[in-house]
């Protein structure tokens, strides 16, 4: 893999993980304000975003180790 496509999954990685990050405190302030609904809705949401990020984390190691 080249260097740019490299950072550019790497910016995505860390791009992911932000957004992962600030789903989770949305939900923990929908929980805080008993919304119960929206914060079921944003913790899935952040979950599956989460996957999405440790995929791209997954597909640069193997570039790397092979």
């Amino acid at each position: 893999m080249n260097q740019t496509t490299k950072n550019a999954l790497l910016q995505a990685y860390i791009n992911l993980q932000k957004i992962v990050e600030d789903l989770y405190l949305a939900s923990d302030k929908a929980i805080e304000n008993g919304e119960d609904a929206d914060a079921s809705l944003l913790g899935a949401q952040a979950e599956q975003v989460f996957e999405r990020a440790e995929a791209i984390s997954s597909v640069i190691s193997e570039q790397e180790d092979g």
